[in-house]
């Protein structure tokens, strides 16, 4: 692999290892993870890898391959939350993982030598940050003999994106990339962290999932997100429950007569209608009703738009453009704000939608989107 040669080139010695972690996609479960609901991800086949190394003298030096900076060299006892490493911050994720793993008791503290490269789109709300929290999260739960499982991993890498790096992320993201299993949707209770992995074989029924990349930067650093966290637990106190996971379904209508402030009612709308499309969809997996799926990630992507007022004109276009040329079902997953749409199709109609959505980019003067097909993947792995 590329990346052993080239931490033998940086470094000068072998790796100790190769370590993989995926990006992921959000089927369907859009902020509703730091609500304490559902969410249904999966892995996809793009991934960042790790050569990896222990170090006994407590440097960190981290380089990227995708990054044109130099090797960034930290020590372990000096790192610091909410600073920021490398070129762009980057280096910000895998050094706050290693802080995660002090804070929370684990001997890291002779260090380690890094050397990392992604084919996880950045920007496009694919999880590229998960993927190089977990990948580095795995590769020292294994050198430093951390006995630590897929989930423990997940909550440490989340607290380096929360409290190291200061974006105030659920768990969903690590999650997905730490446990995913390959043919698999992760269904995900993020109150107890429990998890099912639920057959997604769309080949088999003759569909395809794709995922349309707007190219359209998304950040979540810039306070929207923070925004409508706030705004969720705003909700929450208002109607007396510790997590807005806690409002039935049933009982929304009697909820949103309790709310006098607009936002937070879009807010909590979208949240909890949100939790039950993640139910209806389990339960259409689990009847084989697969292509009925397509009409529940629709409804989301209006929730999205209209309730919680994250998507942009881009992803709209993705939406409406491709349910117009006859896909089952479309929506914009991820933070928002730009990143990408999955689209459910018949596989036989996979050229004629993406034909579509392109010429509808075209006539709108958008750069062209990207469109791969979203293969339910496995999670983080040691490769070497």
């Amino acid at each position: 692999m590329d990346v052993v040669a080239h931490f033998a080139e940086l470094y000068g010695y072998e790796a100790e290892g190769v370590w993989s972690a995926p990006g992921r996609v959000n089927l369907i479960g859009e902020y509703t993870d730091f609500n304490e609901g559902f969410v249904l991800p999966l892995a996809l086949p793009h991934t960042a890898v790790a050569a990896v190394a222990r170090r006994t003298d407590g440097v960190l030096r981290l380089h990227s391959a995708d990054i044109d900076a130099p090797v960034a060299e930290l020590r372990v006892a000096d790192l610091t939350p909410l600073s920021q490493y490398g070129q762009g911050g980057w280096a910000a994720y895998p050094a706050g993982v290693v802080w995660a793993l002090r804070e929370a008791g684990h001997d890291v503290s002779g260090g380690a030598d890094l050397h990392l490269a992604s084919t996880v789109p950045t920007g496009a709300g694919l999880s590229s940050s998960a993927a190089l929290e977990v990948v580095t999260a795995l590769a020292l739960n294994d050198l430093y003999e951390l006995s630590l499982g897929g989930p423990e991993l997940a909550v440490l890498a989340q607290r380096a994106e929360n409290a190291f790096v200061g974006v105030p992320c659920g768990v969903m993201d690590q999650m997905a990339s730490a446990c995913a299993t390959e043919g698999h949707a992760l269904h995900l209770d993020c109150r107890d962290l429990s998890i099912r992995q639920v057959p997604f074989d769309l080949a088999a029924h003759g569909l395809r999932l794709l995922v349309v990349d707007s190219r359209v930067k998304h950040a979540l650093g810039d306070g929207a997100y923070a925004e409508r966290r706030a705004g969720c637990e705003a909700g929450a106190r208002a109607l007396g429950v510790t997590h807005l996971r806690d409002i039935p379904y049933a009982e929304l209508p009697s909820a949103l007569g309790k709310l006098t402030d607009e936002k937070v009612r879009r807010y909590v709308r979208h949240v909890v209608s949100d939790d039950h499309r993640v139910e209806q969809v389990i339960a259409l997996l689990a009847a084989g009703d697969v292509r009925a799926i397509g009409p529940v990630l629709t409804d989301g992507h209006a929730s999205l738009r209209d309730d919680l007022r994250i998507s942009c004109p881009e992803l709209d276009l993705v939406v409406s453009s491709a349910n117009a040329a006859g896909a089952l079902g479309a929506r914009m997953t991820g933070g928002g704000f730009g990143g990408s749409a999955v689209v459910l199709v018949e596989s036989a109609a996979e050229d004629t939608v993406t034909k579509s959505i392109l010429e509808a980019f075209a006539a709108a003067g958008h750069p062209a989107p990207r469109v791969f097909p979203a293969v339910a993947s496995a999670g983080a792995r040691r490769e070497i």
